[in-house]
């Protein structure tokens, strides 16, 4: 995922200068580091969404011409007095005049961003989905999955154990999904769509495959886990061609023991570089603790990253991104650490959706960048999976021009297919 800091999108590229106010010395670098926490969090957020015309700050004083849809932040806590989420509502009608509630009224959406991220990088949909908001009488909340952006930050711990891989990765995915399912219960959804960006596309399946009475529709932005790993071999799959013969217990045993003795071989092949990451990944270390590990070296290595990989941005947006992502970058590490139990060293799923998605009943569909990373082979697939299971409300979509930030790289487009998707009729067997 290219939430992580690693940006494979941006690799090849000529440098972009920083923008003016993103640390380029050491000193710089010291101030910033000295200034992160809560408060100034809290603010670099207000300066993204205070972009937004109809946004209003906490303790502005009401307009004297109120827009017809208005947004807010607050927090939403959870049964847990130490859990809350941190939220963006979008809501139709004037801050004196709210909109008229019917039954027939359109399902709310919920964007869920990706790996590390926050509610923050939907910065340049949030106008487009707002005017939808309006129109539609919807609202639009945007999120902070718990652990992440500007959420509470509990310790992320998994039981299972390491080799028992569908109850570690049950696990794994708990924890981000049941906290969304209290919200939703806290907040009196019925139904809602959700939109998720990457590892929040890959939630939003799993919440989807727990809770389908709740879900509406599926718009999965670049997700992250779809497809199998090519490189990997599994004897499940060698022993399926050999059962049903003469002595196929034996050859299965034999297939087993051929693949293992494979698999020893290219390990033995890896360099020691790629031996110690896969060690690092299995052990649980993830790229923003790396960040945090070099101390006020680390608003230097974010300036970098930002400059870089959100060029679109204007100068101040991209400075204003920066402070957003370094505070949410180097607070309190929580959710991240789900990555080496959700995903495999080679960032693969380790229950990967496109074997999981037939029961599926709902509309999904899959986005992805014309220069993504993620491969859309694998949505291709998982379309095809849920067609066989009866679903024919699956499609995938290519936005040119754009990488795995598809939100940002090419936002004009990508709001206009989304308005598309988001007021299709959902046609239900």
């Amino acid at each position: 995922m290219a939430e992580v800091a690693v940006d494979v999108d941006a690799i090849g590229k000529d440098a972009v200068p920083p923008a003016r106010g993103i640390p380029v010395t050491l000193r710089e670098s010291f101030r910033s580091w000295w200034a992160v926490g809560e408060k100034e969090s809290a603010a670099s957020e207000e300066r993204l969404l205070r972009t937004l015309p109809f946004f209003l700050p906490k303790g502005a004083p009401t307009p004297s011409t109120a827009p017809a849809v208005t947004a807010s932040s607050s927090f939403v806590h959870l049964s847990n007095p130490a859990h809350y989420l941190n939220m963006l509502s979008i809501l139709p009608g004037t801050v004196t005049s709210p909109a008229p509630s019917t039954p027939h009224t359109t399902p709310p959406v919920v964007l869920l961003h990706g790996y590390g991220a926050g509610l923050g990088f939907f910065l340049k949909n949030l106008p487009t989905l707002g005017q939808w908001s309006s129109t539609r009488h919807t609202p639009v909340y945007a999120l902070d999955w718990l652990g992440m952006g500007r959420s509470s930050r509990p310790p992320f711990r998994v039981s299972a154990a390491r080799t028992n891989i569908d109850k570690r990765v049950a696990e794994a995915e708990a924890f981000f999904i049941d906290s969304l399912e209290e919200w939703r219960e806290r907040m009196g959804v019925e139904r809602m769509t959700l939109v998720g960006h990457s590892l929040g596309a890959y939630l939003s399946v799993v919440y989807a495959l727990r809770w389908p009475e709740r879900v509406e529709r599926l718009v999965l932005l670049s997700p992250a886990g779809v497809p199998r790993d090519p490189d990997t071999m599994q004897p499940s799959r060698e022993l399926d061609s050999v059962e049903g013969g003469e002595g196929s217990a034996v050859e299965g045993a034999a297939a087993v023991e051929r693949v293992k003795k494979e698999q020893k071989i290219e390990k033995r092949k890896e360099s020691r570089l790629r031996r110690l990451a896969t060690h690092l990944w299995e052990e649980g270390w993830s790229p923003f603790q790396v960040v945090r590990s070099t101390l006020f070296w680390g608003p230097m290595l974010v300036g970098k990253y930002t400059a870089r990989r959100f060029s679109g941005l204007t100068e101040e947006e991209t400075r204003n991104m920066h402070d957003y992502i370094l505070n949410i970058t180097l607070a309190k590490g929580s959710g991240e650490y789900c990555i080496s139990h959700i995903l495999a060293p080679r960032v693969h799923a380790r229950r990967p959706l496109v074997d999981r998605v037939a029961p599926l009943k709902v509309p999904v569909t899959f986005i992805y960048g014309e220069h993504d990373w993620m491969d859309p082979e694998g949505g291709v697939k998982a379309v095809e999976n849920m067609r066989q299971a009866g679903n024919r409300n699956g499609r995938v979509h290519i936005v040119p021009g754009a990488g795995h930030h598809v939100y940002l790289d090419n936002a004009p487009a990508l709001n206009e297919l989304l308005v598309k998707e988001l007021d299709k009729t959902v046609v239900r067997d």
